[in-house]
């Protein structure tokens, strides 16, 4: 299994990275705004959608977490909704992460949780990755969606 590296410049590769990120967990404590650096970074396990999908195919249902750092640059701003930051160790499923264009190259990048929570960062343009950490497991469950 090779490790995923995406990088996103426009909203057509941000909605790849966030395939890729669907049904991610983290904790609270896993993510950070560097407002120094411009930056907000993510440590999550990702569920390997491409691997289910390839084993389903061949008859063989195994899953697969990853390790995965994310980080988007050029943030000048960051707002939580329906988080409690002071739960450190509270765990999230990430949902999606979606671009809404101000006034282009400017935007808004979303992050949205399952149970409602969103992290809604302001950015001079897209430019954001994902990066396989290497560390992989299997798992016996498949996240699931109403209408699955």
């Amino acid at each position: 299994m090779s490790d995923l590296k995406l990088i996103a410049l426009d909203a057509e590769d941000l909605a790849i990275i966030a395939a890729h990120l669907q049904d991610a967990v983290l904790r609270m404590e896993d993510m950070a705004y560097l407002k120094a650096q411009k930056r907000f970074a993510i440590v999550a396990n990702r569920f390997d959608w491409s691997h289910a999908a390839k084993t389903a195919n061949a008859g063989d249902a195994r899953f697969v977490r990853k390790r995965a750092g994310v980080r988007i640059e050029h943030v000048t701003a960051a707002q939580v909704q329906g988080l409690d930051l002071t739960k450190k160790d509270q765990v999230l499923s990430l949902l999606t992460l979606t671009f809404a264009a101000r006034d282009e190259p400017q935007g808004i990048i979303t992050l949205t949780f399952a149970g409602g929570g969103a992290l809604r960062l302001e950015v001079e343009c897209i430019e954001a990755a994902l990066s396989d950490l290497g560390a992989a497991w299997a798992t016996s469950h498949k996240p699931e969606h109403a209408g699955d």
